[in-house]
């Protein structure tokens, strides 16, 4: 005898188990507990403590003494509106700082080629050129003096490096050679056999025995300088490597190419840190700042800063507007760009404002074209700077003494910084 189930719809169904619900627990949600004064009041003061502590006591503002005197009603407003008022200035760039003018102090000729790379002797005694007429020279700083022709390239020397940790000299061409040079004996003591093409460039990395050179074959190679081993051979860039510094702190290595580009190498693993994309064209030289952790890179398209160690970009040195050969910047600030046209520029570093333009008349014989500067470098007094160029001389430059700041004044509008552009 089964009795017949009424058939609800599911929507009676589910509003009488609400109602059912609703009435079993109804009566605990009636009834609403009377609230503790004491207990409100001791867990507000934990609240603000924990959660406000630092801005409880906020510094009494300057202007409240003519705010007292505003209507209650409006001091509520007033309040909550004061932050925003304060109009906002635009940023401007901050005044560089005043460098004397360089002037040119004395041409030294004797290479009968493009003259290609300098190096200074850590003494600052003597420096060093390499030259395309397949010669260094060493030459006496304070007079200018040759003092001594090395031979034994076949071809253009592009770069030369003197250590501070051992007698030697090292050089390196467009013949593949890399070579170590004994001063005592003035010979070639050493030879680094493995670039498959011209080496342009070369630096020695200040606390461990190695040297890193670059090359046309798109690598670069770190060379134990003793036992002559290739330990590691970077490779990663896709054009001509153009440029190569080293410093103790990390990354210890950094390179330039042709194919616009910056790698930051990880020394022990002999792989790429980061590379920098923002150039546009090839980038020829670097230069590292020698008391911040910041860097330089020079290209026809700009000249751009970077911090260590990762290479954030920090901002564009425009206007030098030519083939960026070389790039050296000093304790002072002073930051120096030759270019293919002969022409030098000479900037602010913190705020990028060229305060100078130098452009040297060639030696006379030559053709005005002959104008270029290869390299450039500071002496380690930062008092001269030296320059290679391609009329075949060497030009050594210093500060002005008798220029002031009225006498040359720093010609700077303020501007709206514009935004920063990679």
């Amino acid at each position: 005898l089964l009795q017949d189930v009424q058939k609800h719809s599911v929507h009676t169904l589910v509003f009488r188990s609400l109602k059912r619900t609703h009435d079993m627990f109804v009566s605990d949600h009636a009834k609403s507990v009377a609230q503790d004064e004491e207990s409100h009041k001791l867990k507000m003061s934990v609240k603000m403590t924990a959660d406000y502590n630092a801005v409880l006591h906020m510094p009494v503002l300057k202007e409240g003494k003519d705010r007292m005197a505003l209507p209650s009603s409006m001091l509520g407003h007033q309040s909550g509106t004061r932050n925003s008022t304060l109009a906002r200035k635009a940023p401007t760039m901050p005044k560089p700082q005043w460098h004397p003018p360089w002037k040119l102090f004395r041409v030294i000729s004797g290479h009968l080629g493009w003259v290609r790379s300098i190096a200074v002797e850590p003494g600052n005694q003597w420096f060093v050129t390499g030259s395309a007429d397949r010669t260094i020279k060493i030459w006496d700083l304070a007079s200018g003096k040759l003092k001594l022709s090395l031979t034994g390239h076949i071809s253009t020397v592009r770069g030369v490096a003197v250590s501070n940790r051992s007698p030697y000299l090292f050089s390196c061409g467009e013949d593949k050679q890399v070579k170590c040079w004994d001063l005592e004996y003035n010979k070639v003591i050493r030879h680094y056999h493995g670039h498959l093409s011209a080496v342009y460039d070369i630096d020695l990395h200040p606390t461990i025995d190695v040297l890193v050179t670059c090359s046309r074959d798109a690598t670069a190679r770190v060379w134990d300088i003793r036992t002559k081993a290739n330990v590691h051979t970077l490779t990663g860039h896709t054009n001509t490597v153009a440029t190569v510094r080293c410093q103790a702190a990390e990354p210890q290595v950094i390179t330039g190419s042709h194919d616009s580009t910056i790698r930051l190498w990880d020394l022990i693993a002999g792989k790429t840190r980061a590379t920098l994309t923002n150039h546009k064209k090839s980038v020829r030289t670097l230069a590292l700042h020698p008391r911040q952790y910041t860097f330089a890179s020079g290209s026809a398209d700009n000249i751009k800063q970077w911090m260590f160690p990762d290479g954030n970009f920090i901002q564009n040195l425009s206007g030098h507007n030519a083939i960026i050969n070389t790039l050296a910047v000093n304790s002072d600030g002073v930051l120096v760009s030759g270019a293919d046209n002969g022409t030098i520029h000479l900037w602010d570093w913190r705020t990028g404002y060229n305060f100078q333009r130098i452009h040297a008349a060639v030696q006379p014989g030559s053709l005005d074209s002959e104008s270029g500067i290869f390299a450039c470098m500071f002496d380690n007094s930062e008092s001269r700077l030296i320059t290679a160029e391609a009329d075949k001389t060497i030009k050594v430059y210093k500060e002005d003494d008798t220029a002031t700041e009225e006498t040359h004044p720093v010609n700077w509008k303020p501007e709206i910084l514009k935004r920063k552009r990679f």
